[in-house]
């Protein structure tokens, strides 16, 4: 029995070419999907590297004490201005009250000595007017004495006349030497009055000054939220002495934005303003938007507590990444909480 050979069973010629063309097809398919797949994501520039950020307010009391009361709790929505906590306010309150007894004493210390600057510039004033009679009167007995003394000579009036005419004119003299003694001493009344006055004044404005320093450090004993947010981090209770600057609790705003960490090589096209899709991990289904706010001028390496010396040592390079800052579109007021650290993945549209 012979062995057929390949001639007699050939293969059909149109089958062969149908596996060819299904090859042609496929591989046009792929390649088409491939074209298609570039040019959809051409000039779309995403990282992993990327969380939600927000200011974080950190509330410290400006003053130690014992904690008296607390009146938020954790993730505690609260508006600016809100009470958070009060330290007992007895000691300050004494001290507010020393200063206001200190203000009340050095006012009216200020008002008498004005009252007794008033007194003794009437006094200055009524001694220069009897100055001026004074002077007036000893101006008449030297004139009165001077005619007296030519009548004595013409033999018109006696000795004694003459005598009493000197004695007046030694009066008026006396009496003007005495006024001018007084409105000296009115004048270095006046000047004491004066200094007193200028001393209290300064003495008033010292005591508004402390009582001011008082009330204000008074007003440290109650602690408000600085801004709208949430409470996080709490970590105080009634009862708790706390000293000045330690973290009693922070306060999260709802102001809250992106920063991405993209590669330097990401970069060659990224511009301010160009749009953003935003995928947040916590919540998949999720569909936010955003644009690009600005670039921080620096890799995150170099602001970093020890930055590399590449100069030092063998070197390798390794692709750096700078932080990019992508604010949202207005948010829907359904979207759940976005806090602070929570990990999204921005896509910018560089084209």
């Amino acid at each position: 029995m012979s062995t057929p050979s390949p001639a007699d069973n050939p293969e059909p010629k149109p089958r062969r070419r149908l596996q060819r063309r299904y090859f042609i097809a496929i591989f046009a398919i792929i390649a088409v999907v491939a074209v298609v797949a570039y040019l959809l994501n051409h000039g779309l520039e995403s990282t992993d590297d990327a969380f939600v950020e927000a200011h974080v307010l950190q509330v410290s009391p400006q003053i130690a004490g014992l904690v008296s009361k607390v009146y938020v709790d954790d993730n505690q929505e609260v508006k600016a201005g809100d009470l958070l906590v009060e330290i007992d306010p007895r000691d300050n309150q004494a001290i507010y009250d020393s200063a206001a007894a200190n203000l009340a004493s050095a006012e009216a210390k200020y008002a008498q000595a004005q009252a007794q600057l008033n007194i003794s510039e009437a006094a200055q004033q009524q001694a220069k007017f009897e100055v001026e009679n004074a002077q007036a009167n000893a101006d008449n007995t030297d004139k009165e004495l001077k005619r007296s003394q030519e009548l004595r000579t013409r033999g018109v009036i006696s000795q004694q006349d003459l005598d009493n005419a000197d004695t007046a004119q030694r009066t008026s003299k006396a009496t003007l030497d005495g006024r001018n003694k007084r409105v000296i001493a009115a004048d270095a009344e006046v000047t004491m009055s004066q200094a007193a006055v200028k001393s209290g004044q300064a003495q008033v404005e010292l005591a508004k000054a402390m009582l001011e320093t008082a009330r204000l450090r008074l007003s440290y004993n109650k602690i408000y939220a600085p801004q709208d947010g949430r409470v996080t981090r709490k970590n105080v209770e009634p009862g708790n002495y706390v000293q000045t600057g330690s973290a009693l609790m922070a306060v999260v705003p709802h102001d809250v934005w992106v920063v991405a960490n993209y590669k330097e090589t990401q970069l060659n096209h990224m511009r301010n303003g160009q749009p953003v899709d935003i995928k947040v991990d916590a919540y998949p289904s999720l569909h936010l938007t955003g644009r690009v706010e600005s670039i921080q001028k620096g890799t995150g390496a170099r602001f970093s507590l020890l930055p590399s010396e590449n100069a030092t040592g063998n070197y390798v390079k390794v692709v750096q990444r700078v932080p990019v800052k992508i604010v949202f579109d207005k948010l829907p007021t359904d979207t759940p909480i976005l806090a602070p650290g929570m990990s999204v993945i921005p896509v910018v549209n560089t084209r």
